[in-house]
Order: structure tokens, then C-alpha cells, then sequence
């Protein structure tokens, strides 16, 4: 028995690569307003508050915003926030000075924080296990 394969006139991939993929909605576009200027800040104290945290960060450069995200039933923080600065510029230099260091005893996570996304595709890179099967044997 024969088959015939017949090449496609394209040169399109068949398979599309997933990070790629997942780069593209994560990616913000050309006609958005963002910038790398807006930081999640991990990691805070339940006794911060949006003064003490734009204190904080104020020494980097201009703050535009800041907001602590609180629990709807406790009135508590969650425990993180974001700190938008007027440029990208402030923003990074904050984070290079501020990750890692203690605010009110707790050590602050600070990353760059992504744009909210509504109504798009959400799309979660699976990990790999890296090796660590032996876990599974047990």
C-alpha cells in the first residue's frame, strides 16, 4: 500500500510553538497605553497601608498610584499591592533596590506587574517536573 504525502504551497509551521503562543497574549500590543512602569509588590505586612507603601517607594522617583489589594470579607490585606511610577525608568530602579528588602519586617517580591487581561484567552505554561520523578515511586 501507498501513500501519498503532499507538501503544503506554504511555509506555515503546522505546529505552533506554545510559548511563543502564550508570549503573544501575555505580550501587550503596540497600541497599549502600558509600559513596564506599574510593580507587583509580594510579601507586605498587614499593617501597610497605601501611605506607608508610597512612602516607601517614593524615593525612586515619581509615584502615580498605589493600591493594596484587601479581603471583601475581613477588610484585611491580602498581603500584596502595586506601585505605578511615572516612568519605566523609576520603576526599575526600584525594583532592583526594593526586591528582597524587609518593609515593616517582611521581605517585599517585587516583579513588574501584568496587564489585566478581560475577556481574552487565559493560557498557563504546563512545567515540566524537571527530573523529579522519584517523588512518584513512593
Amino acid at each position: 500500500m501507498r501513500f501519498l504525502v503532499r507538501r503544503s504551497s506554504t511555509t506555515t509551521p503546522i505546529f505552533q510553538n506554545p510559548t511563543s503562543t502564550f508570549l503573544s497574549y501575555c505580550s501587550s500590543s503596540s497600541t497599549s497605553s502600558s509600559s513596564n512602569n506599574k510593580l507587583f509588590v509580594g510579601g507586605l505586612s498587614w499593617s501597610v497601608d497605601e501611605k506607608s507603601l508610597k512612602d516607601a517607594f517614593s524615593s525612586y522617583g515619581e509615584v502615580t498610584e498605589v493600591r493594596i489589594v484587601y479581603d471583601r470579607d475581613s477588610g484585611r490585606s491580602r498581603g500584596f499591592g502595586f506601585v505605578e511610577f511615572a516612568k519605566e525608568d523609576d520603576a526599575l530602579s526600584a525594583k532592583h533596590a526594593m526586591d528582597g528588602k524587609a518593609l515593616l519586617g517582611r521581605p517585599l517580591r517585587l516583579n513588574f506587574a501584568l496587564d489585566k487581561v478581560r475577556g481574552g484567552p487565559v493560557v498557563v505554561p504546563r512545567l515540566s517536573n524537571m527530573g523529579n520523578d522519584s517523588s512518584r515511586d513512593t
